[in-house]
């Protein structure tokens, strides 16, 4: 199998994955990559790959924006949660413009404990579901 078509089977794979995703995996599935693109970007930052570091961060930036763009105000944290999301925008911006890690080391510290509530809900969630029933019962 050639590297090309590895790479189609793994977006196609990842294509799939998001596609079959339950609302709350597709959160938790977006918190888990904004995590790994800010420690990537503070890795490049360290190496002092200020290119990699600036897409990594661009990437966080656009995933903040898909977070934000889906709360709904039916939810009474909706507004605390974007005013969040407004203000890590903004440090990733500020990470990205002036190249400072410290700045990225507090998007990540911001980030990780979201991470980790949501995967908890998203876990509660699931646990409380109802069993789907058999198509074949």
């Amino acid at each position: 199998m050639s590297l090309t078509s590895l790479a189609r089977a793994k977006q196609q794979y990842l294509e799939q994955q998001v596609a079959s995703a339950s609302p709350e995996r597709l959160l938790t599935m977006l918190y888990d990559r904004l995590l790994v693109d800010v420690d990537r970007a503070a890795a490049s930052q360290d190496a002092a790959d200020w290119t990699a570091a600036g897409s990594h961060l661009t990437h966080a930036q656009q995933i903040v924006a898909e977070l934000s763009g889906s709360l709904t105000d039916a939810w009474d944290g909706a507004g605390e949660l974007r005013a969040v999301y407004t203000y890590l925008t903004g440090r990733l911006i500020s990470a990205n413009i002036s190249r400072d890690r410290a700045i990225t080391t507090e998007c990540r510290d911001l980030i990780a404990p979201l991470r980790d509530a949501w995967h908890q809900a998203a876990s509660a969630t699931a646990a409380t579901a109802p069993a789907p029933s058999s198509a074949l019962a």
